[in-house]
């Protein structure tokens, strides 16, 4: 640090230099240049105090100080160097009074001559030394050091078990790797090999990164993080270089884990794509095969790796004795959930009456990242209305903002389009209330959120690992709900069912093409995937006749025509109840699964109120003060998952 410090101070001791230089310069500037005629006059006039005299072959250098106005001043004149002026020129000096000396104009100091040739160079190489150390002292700019590994070496990891959650199936998985890393030798004398390389597959912000880190934490060693992309350059031969450096400095700090984040980067298929691949990304995949077969059994080097894209991965990197061993982290389930919730709420004051398992059934999907994330936004609420603790209130309003979006209060509906949007989400409510296979309504609001007007939130009675065909039929029927409401109640249509059709469309059409779930039979005519490199869509290949497209689409119009003609039913049997949910519904704009429970028991809807708007001064300079805050409409028992409130469940209508 203390040297870099002195380096820093080199820019400033040349430009101090420099003006130092400059300034004696200007002083020499500032000589008196007199003509011989003057020259004689002043000493004539007895006003030359003293001089120099410097003799060379053809003139004759004078120099010395004179009275100028009553101070003294520096001259300097030319006289020519014969006999003659040269006699008449002491003569007068003599006659005058005048002290002279004469000089040799050739003998000069001999270190000055030295100096005067050296400092231009030493400058000049201070300065280029300067510039080096300047581009070698940045991260991302070292000139010569482009083949190191950007590998980030943390020693003391503050991470361990108890801080990952909703994952404990995985977490057993990886015990194998504390205790290897921990004594080696006891598997090496059962004759066991420990894995070299450990791939985790799973959705985005499910924990791998962070059960990494966890499992150097239990074993107290190095842990070196990198990203796929950091090894990619556009030079031929960096990122393999860099490769070998990174297993170099791991072998001299083993026992140590390497944890590679989206290696699909850099360990895609190689041989793939349009017009070839990429050679500097091919190399750096090679040399990342020969270092792990490079590697010694139980070597003391695990290499740790996690992305979501497992079928882009090149085979050779997935066989045995390279990443042999393959952990699916997967969405925590209602457990796992709640346990996520209580790691994230250590450091956030919350309520005495926050139910985190309750919290934990209305967030099916969420990963754990998702929950960090509610908390988190929960936390901004409560300091936005300069309250002391996070209530429920800013937990449903949390888990409106991660899903949907923050509502869109001010925008204007003129009352028609209002009503419309009423009830088109009534329709998707009241099937879930009489479809016994249809999800549960646990919210439904005309405020708002994102580019929906509207949305209504659903989730299934249980979560299931699979679905059967019933399930997808009252899917479609569901989403189907608004369109028919509409229908029915204004014998008009509009385009806010867009996004119910085309989910409702694409899950049929895997149940006919995909699923085997219709009169054609257990035939799948299309396979999922396709190539990931050319397109999923472009690649594809149809491997059935035009007869047979012809009966697919039959057997899709079929499915769809029988879930709108069920919705449509069941609209019609209950337009009463219809009716009275969506009047609640524009006049308390929010409606909660408790609420709708009592209006379709009869009752009067109880803690409704409408959702105001009101100022509320927080500790901010901005117009941002005005924050929505009202009695929020508290949710009962689940809310809808991001995932599912995208693909499946969400309802909007746009104006």
């Amino acid at each position: 640090m203390r040297n870099k410090r002195l380096l820093n101070l080199i820019p400033y001791l040349i430009v101090i230099f420099a003006v130092v230089s400059l300034s004696s310069m200007l002083n020499t500037s500032t000589v008196d240049r007199l003509k011989y005629s003057e020259f004689m006059e002043l000493v004539n006039r007895n006003e030359i105090s003293e001089a120099t005299l410097s003799v060379r072959n053809n003139i004759v250098g004078v120099t010395g100080t004179y009275d100028k106005d009553g101070k003294n001043a520096s001259f300097t004149v030319i006289v020519p160097n014969t006999e003659q002026e040269v006699n008449e020129l002491t003569r007068l000096l003599q006659s005058s009074q005048v002290p002279f000396e004469v000089v040799d104009p050739y003998q000069t100091n001999a270190w000055l001559d030295v100096l005067g040739q050296i400092i231009p160079f030493l400058l000049f190489g201070a300065f280029a030394f300067f510039l080096l150390t300047r581009m070698n002292g940045g991260n991302n700019n070292k000139a010569f050091e482009f083949g190191r590994s950007k590998a980030r070496l943390e020693g003391d990891i503050k991470v361990r078990f108890k801080d990952v959650a909703g994952c404990d199936e995985e977490k057993e998985e990886m015990y194998e790797l504390i205790e290897y890393l921990k004594n080696p030798k006891r598997f090496a004398k059962m004759g066991a090999r420990i894995p070299k390389g450990v791939l985790m597959v799973g959705s985005p912000g499910t924990g791998k990164t962070l059960l990494a880190k966890a499992v150097a934490g239990e074993a107290n060693v190095p842990f070196y993080s990198i990203s796929g992309s950091d090894f990619v350059e556009m030079f031929v031969g960096v990122g393999a270089s860099r490769v070998r450096d990174m297993f170099k400095k791991a072998q001299a700090t083993a026992p140590c884990i390497i944890f590679i984040d989206e290696i699909d980067a850099v360990g895609r298929q190689r041989g793939t794509g349009v017009g070839g691949g990429h050679d500097e990304r091919e190399q750096t995949l090679n040399q990342l095969l020969v270092e792990m077969d490079g590697i010694g059994d139980n070597a003391g080097i695990v290499i740790v790796a996690a992305t979501n894209r497992p079928d882009v991965l090149d085979p050779a990197l997935l066989r045995p004795g390279r990443f042999d061993r393959q952990i699916t982290v997967s969405l925590p389930d209602r457990k796992g959930r709640t346990a996520i919730l209580h790691v994230h709420a250590r450091n956030k004051k919350i309520a005495d009456d926050v139910d985190l398992d309750a919290l934990a059934k209305r967030t099916p999907g969420f990963s754990g990242a998702d929950l960090e994330n509610v908390l988190n936004e929960a936390a901004i609420l409560a300091v936005r209305e300069n309250d002391t603790i996070i209530r429920m209130h800013h937990l449903d309003e949390a888990i409106d903002r991660v899903i949907m979006g923050p509502a869109k209060k001010s925008r204007t509906y003129t009352e028609k389009e209002r009503k419309l949007v009423a009830i088109h989400e009534t329709g998707h409510a009241v099937i879930g209330i009489k479809l016994e296979e249809a999800d549960m309504v646990q919210k439904v609001t005309i405020i708002p959120r994102g580019t929906a007007g509207g949305y209504n939130l659903m989730t299934p009675r249980e979560e299931k690992m699979m679905a059967t065909k019933s399930d997808l039929l009252a899917k479609i029927t569901g989403l189907l709900g608004g369109r028919v409401a509409e229908e029915v109640v204004f014998n008009e249509i509009s385009n806010g069912a867009y996004n119910d059709i085309e989910r409702a469309t694409h899950i049929a059409r895997d149940m006919v093409m995909s699923y085997g779930m219709s009169n054609l039979g257990p035939i799948q005519y299309e396979k999922s995937g396709g190539n990931v490199f050319l397109g999923r869509d472009y690649s594809s290949q149809q491997n059935y006749s035009g007869q047979i497209a012809f009966e697919i689409d039959k057997e899709v119009r079929r499915i769809i025509d029988s879930c709108y003609e069920k919705a449509r039913s069941i609209i019609i049997e209950n337009r009463e109840l219809l009716d009275k949910i969506a009047d609640a519904l524009l006049e308390y704009d929010t409606l909660t699964h408790e609420q709708i429970n009592e209006i379709v028991e009869g009752k009067d809807v109880t803690n409704a109120k409408p959702v105001l708007i009101e100022k509320v001064k927080l500790n901010f300079d901005t117009d941002a003060d005005i924050v929505a805050k009202g009695e929020a409409s508290h949710l009962s028992d689940v809310v809808s998952d991001k995932a599912q409130v995208e693909e499946e469940k969400t309802t909007p209508l746009e104006s």
